[in-house]
């Protein structure tokens, strides 16, 4: 079934705007990393910056499979979903670059960062382990957007 038999049903594609205010209310995704056995997904907490970039934080050092995959990788898949049941749920998926942002930037990206949510362990950590943000730079994007019952449906 495609999308576009889909969308008798409810289903609606996102346009630029919807996928941008979308973005800007959410706080948590999905990135995945190439690898030669496959992706690697990491849950991650970001900020938006409103335009085209996402930018988040990891803890932890470059001993850290996911930096390491991080710094190797040209191109990155970010995952963003928001679902409050099975007839209301927005999906953006996102494809681009990665890049570190030098140490230099961050505090211009204060803002942008503070809205990521994060669990308070990672909260206590970063004030004690290394820490690195990274851009990933959207080139891609596609949203779909669910809300209402589908056409004919009779709730019990």
């Amino acid at each position: 079934m495609t999308i576009d038999n889909l969308e008798a049903a409810g289903l609606r594609r996102m346009d630029d705007s919807d996928i941008a205010a979308f973005l800007s209310n959410q706080r948590v995704g999905v990135l995945g990393l190439p690898t030669e056995a496959g992706p690697y997904m990491i849950p991650l907490s970001f900020g938006y910056d409103g335009d085209r970039s996402l930018y988040f934080t990891f803890v932890g050092g470059s001993a850290s499979r996911k930096q390491q995959l991080t710094e190797a990788a040209a191109d990155a898949t970010v995952l963003v979903y928001k679902v409050e049941s099975m007839f209301h749920w927005e999906s953006v998926l996102l494809q681009g670059s990665i890049e570190a942002v030098p140490e230099s930037e961050w505090d211009d990206l204060a803002d942008v960062l503070d809205g990521a949510w994060r669990p308070e362990v990672f909260a206590d950590a970063i004030e004690k382990e290394d820490v690195a943000i990274y851009r990933f730079h959207i080139d891609e994007r596609e949203g779909l957007r669910h809300a209402g019952l589908p056409p004919g449906f009779e709730p019990e």
